[in-house]
């Protein structure tokens, strides 16, 4: 092959695989992102639930005796 076309294919290569890595790690820094923002909201949700209900047990336990 001459010059010209080594150059172009190796530009295009180095372009499709800048796009490709740069799709792959956001979609995969966008999903690690969702996955913790879901696993600290359900986290939240149910520490909160279950520290309000393990108190207000306690509480009661505690008025009963």
């Amino acid at each position: 092959m001459d010059g010209w076309s080594d150059g172009w294919i190796s530009g295009w290569m180095d372009r499709w695989i800048d796009r490709w890595m740069d799709q792959s790690m956001d979609g995969w820094i966008d999903r690690l992102l969702a996955g913790m923002d879901g696993w600290m909201d359900g986290w939240m949700d149910g520490g909160m639930e279950g520290g309000m209900e393990g108190g207000m047990d306690g509480s009661i336990d505690r008025s009963m005796d």
